[in-house]
């Protein structure tokens, strides 16, 4: 009823359900599993500039110094894909810095999030550590990546997939003149 482990080319059961003859079972998941592992483990990537390289763009390093709100408010935007805005997300931050003192908290969240999208090591130290140690190296680095990465920080997300020629709003489909109610 079921194939048999040694038949050629038979692909083993991802269910563990003993086989006929032979007395063994099906290894779970087998060489489709493997597979899916592998496609699974993104490629790390080194980051494009070094944390503290926040002088390449002289202009971000002296506006993060003053109010990392700013710049934290654009790379989320960003890294949120458009979902929550730049004024949203610097207020959130300008929030959790005057009550808490904790930002670095909120923001290395963020790093975390990007890092996964775009497949980057994790370096020099883990997400908090580099945002609680070196809050805005660590946010100049980020914006550099993404600016790095073809966006304009200046402009938002929905801008940015505009100039991309993507529309990142669904379009309504067309009506014709002669459908009416």
């Amino acid at each position: 009823m079921y194939p048999k482990a040694a038949d050629e080319g038979a692909q083993p059961l991802a269910t563990g359900i003993p086989f006929s003859g032979g007395g063994g079972y099906y290894q779970a998941g087998g060489a489709m599993a493997a597979a899916f592992a592998v496609q699974a483990q993104a490629p790390v990537a080194a980051w494009s500039t070094g944390l503290c390289n926040c002088f390449d763009d002289c202009h971000n390093c002296c506006v993060t110094c003053v109010c990392p709100c700013i710049t934290f408010g654009q790379t989320a935007e960003i890294i949120d894909r458009g979902s929550t805005s730049c004024g949203t997300s610097g207020a959130l931050y300008a929030l959790v810095m005057l009550l808490t003192g904790c930002q670095c908290v909120y923001s290395c969240f963020y790093r975390a999030k990007m890092r996964a999208q775009y497949g980057l090591q994790v370096s020099p130290c883990s997400d908090c550590c580099v945002h609680c140690c070196c809050q805005c190296c660590a946010l100049c680095q980020e914006y550099r990546e993404l600016k790095k990465r073809g966006f304009d920080m200046s402009i938002g997300w929905h801008a940015n997939m505009e100039r991309q020629g993507r529309a990142a709003a669904a379009v309504p489909p067309h009506m014709h003149p002669g459908m009416t109610r």
